[in-house]
């Protein structure tokens, strides 16, 4: 007769194993590349092989072992496409979307380390997301701002309450309400709070197209 194996228990994640709130937080999102990720999916929800191409240097074993951890913190859920898409996708939930203001602060604090592009850096246009969306804070008026650079578009949603939505996504825009055409320079220095999008747009740094509210407080007027 066979020996029976004992049953297998479940790993246990690594915890710091302190009654601390921040160290609570780094118990679910501290593990190098998830944050990045979540990064990726506050634009919304993606395929494993769309992840895998924007996160360039993750190698598909960790990349396939932070989203299952992703998904045992509730942060994240996959799910499959209606047909005739017939994939998976990965998607955040509420929880996890709870860490876009985590994300901004975090890319403010970090700006100033972009004061000089390394030829090694890998860029998407996606990435000045959360700066501009800093930058525009405050919007009165809220809608679909669709962005161009010279790296690709993207698009974020601005004023109003977009608890539930996507902060930003990729490439244009179906229905903008308007549209920015701008460098990522002068992304990054929105978002620092050097100048403001209708001062850029003053002095011949920034295009803003549109004809509705949206567009006209972003130009200034």
């Amino acid at each position: 007769m066979p020996r029976q194996q004992p049953p297998t228990r479940p790993v246990r994640r690594r915890s710091y194993d302190q009654f601390c709130a921040a160290a609570r937080a780094l118990d679910s999102v501290g593990d190098r590349w998830t944050l990045l990720i979540v990064r990726e999916l506050l634009a919304g929800p993606r395929r494993y092989t769309d992840l895998h191409a924007d996160l360039p240097g993750v190698s598909t074993d960790v990349l396939a072992s932070r989203l299952k951890d992703m998904e045992q913190s509730g942060l994240a859920v996959r799910r499959r496409l209606p047909p005739p898409a017939a994939a998976s996708v990965y998607e955040l939930t509420e929880h996890g979307r709870g860490l876009l203001p985590v994300l901004s602060a975090l890319a403010r604090w970090g700006t100033p380390a972009l004061a000089e592009r390394r030829p090694t850096d890998a860029v998407r246009a996606h990435w000045f997301a959360l700066p501009l969306l800093r930058a525009l804070d405050g919007t009165e008026h809220a809608g679909v701002v669709e962005v161009r650079l010279e790296e690709g578009e993207f698009h974020i949603r601005t004023g109003g309450d977009t608890q539930g939505d996507d902060a930003y996504g990729y490439g244009p825009a179906p229905y903008p309400d308007a549209r920015i055409v701008l460098d990522a320079e002068l992304c990054l220095a929105l978002g620092r709070g050097e100048l403001t999008l209708a001062e850029a747009v003053a002095e011949g740094r920034a295009e803003v197209h549109g004809e509705g509210p949206l567009a006209a407080e972003l130009r200034g007027g």
